[in-house]
């Protein structure tokens, strides 16, 4: 089923890893794709609001991670369009290398649990994109709602941001999480497997400022505080992690 957080605004899948459809008239964006297991309640969710397979136009990436491309291979077979920042395109492909980093202080329990999670829903099976379109940084993209591309590198080199300005709505992917997948610690924060957390943390400045109600993460629960407070509580969360690990 999904889940309405804001008008307009659904999420499939629970907030472990996220999926978000965005409805605009009779019209569906879908921004990123899960895990595999999502393609076949993807059509239940969409009736749940009164839309179908057929309503939705394009499905549109915030970077190229296995468990962001899901559905997205299967969605483009059935000639639906599918878009990533043309850094991460390689990446999506299967090009590159993941660029991610290890696990750092992972957890074991909520560690093994993502893990169960990921296998029941596909999603531990390496995804590929066999074809998709790009685009660059601070564009309006010529789907369903509009939404302006916000670059923000770190998590991976062409990891965005999407501001649909009409639903005030700020989907941020991996920019930051407010669930790690790998501890299990609840809050704003850097997401787990980010390739470059230096240039993550100054990525960030790009989202302050944008008007959204609802920010909408990759990863864990929906943020209604403003983009500014999550931000703070981002380099808050970063900068204890590193006087830690200082401490040793």
């Amino acid at each position: 089923m999904a889940q309405e957080l804001g008008p307009g605004v659904h999420r499939l899948g629970d907030d472990i890893v996220n999926s978000y459809l965005v409805v605009e008239g009779s019209d569906v964006t879908i921004v990123d794709a899960g895990v595999p297991g999502y393609w076949s309640a993807l059509p239940v969710a969409l009736s749940a609001i009164g839309r179908s397979m057929g309503d939705v136009r394009a499905v549109i990436l915030t970077h190229g991670h296995s468990d962001h491309l899901g559905f997205a291979e299967a969605a483009r077979r059935r000639r639906i369009d599918i878009g990533i920042h043309e850094l991460d395109a390689p990446l999506a492909r299967g090009e590159v290398p993941n660029p991610a980093r290890g696990l750092g202080r992972a957890r074991p329990l909520p560690l093994l649990r993502f893990l169960w999670w990921a296998a029941r829903h596909g999603g531990l099976r390496p995804q590929v994109l066999r074809d998709v379109a790009t685009f660059g940084d601070n564009v309006t993209i010529d789907v369903p709602g509009s939404p302006r591309v916000v670059l923000v590198p770190g998590h991976t080199p062409g990891s965005v941001a999407y501001h649909f300005a009409g639903h005030r709505a700020l989907f941020v992917g991996d920019a930051f999480a407010t669930y790690a997948v790998t501890t299990g610690v609840r809050g704003p924060q850097l997401a787990p497997f980010t390739a470059d957390p230096a240039t993550a943390l100054a990525s960030l400045e790009r989202l302050e400022g944008i008007p959204a109600e609802l920010v909408l993460p990759g990863h864990g629960p929906a943020w209604t505080d403003g983009i500014g407070a999550a931000v703070a509580r981002v380099r808050a969360a970063a900068h204890e992690a590193a006087a830690e690990s200082r401490r040793g």
